[in-house]
């Protein structure tokens, strides 16, 4: 009787504790069914190498830690209340960011390499649409960084992780992300009849990537970019604008 009641409690224990929270409960959760162990088995899934013209390629992984430098440029009033590449609504007083390919909701470090001052912002949205460019933050976070009147500055980001705020980070927080779906921008038009005639001509590049058109508004006016879609990894996207067909293009993410 004794054995049977502590079989019971032991039990019940495990059920309140499961009840607790989602990160509890994956705790007690059977291994072949956990959220970690199908995280696991889709990262392996996509960290295969393939190969392009002989050249073999890794699929694009950003982890916390990871660290990048460039130039930083900030945007405010222009774009206060409009819609974020997330879906979000833009407040400039937030402390947010655009960048070209970091998955939506990284959290990143973002440090002043003129004066030594840092922000701390979330990705949820896509640019900045320039060559030269890193990172588009906040007016709030390009305050802190003292660059609102340069309008940029020399940055360096550092990964801090991946979640809507910098208090969900955590030991349990996902280390690592499998990048994929990048693109190439190759064109940039006022005029819809432009990007169409620019789509046209790069319908199927190499017989590999295919051109799309974005629509963004900017500043209250449209705005048509063209994106050669198709690649795999960053490496692969470099490699490809590396061959000089067109000027200005850069790397981003859909």
């Amino acid at each position: 009787m004794w054995y049977f009641i502590k079989a019971v409690s032991f039990s019940l224990l495990l059920f309140i504790l499961g009840g607790c929270g989602s990160k509890q409960s994956v705790v007690y959760a059977p291994p072949q069914n956990s959220a970690h162990s199908k995280s696991s088995y889709l990262n392996k899934a996509t960290m295969k190498p393939y190969q392009i013209n002989g050249k073999t390629y890794h699929p694009t992984v950003v982890g916390v830690g990871s660290r990048y430098q460039g130039i930083a440029s900030w945007y405010g009033p222009n774009f206060h209340g409009k819609r974020t590449s997330s879906g979000e609504f833009y407040n400039m007083y937030d402390f947010t960011a655009a960048h070209k390919t970091l998955p939506m909701n990284t959290i990143v470090k973002v440090t002043n390499l003129k004066n030594g001052r840092t922000a701390i912002v979330r990705i949820n949205d896509r640019g900045p649409f320039v060559e030269d460019r890193i990172i588009d933050l906040s007016y709030a976070a390009a305050k802190q960084l003292d660059m609102i009147k340069t309008g940029t500055a020399p940055v360096e980001l550092e990964v801090l992780g991946f979640g809507s705020t910098i208090e969900t980070l955590s030991s349990q927080s996902q280390k690592e992300m499998v990048l994929g779906d990048f693109a190439v921008q190759i064109g940039s038009f006022r005029r819809y009849e432009g990007a169409k005639i620019t789509q046209e001509k790069n319908a199927l590049v190499q017989g590999r990537y295919k051109a799309i058109i974005k629509k963004m508004i900017i500043e209250g006016e449209p705005l048509y970019r063209v994106w050669l879609t198709g690649f795999k990894s960053e490496a692969e996207a470099r490699d490809f604008i590396k061959q000089g067909r067109y000027a200005g293009a850069f790397v981003i993410r859909k």
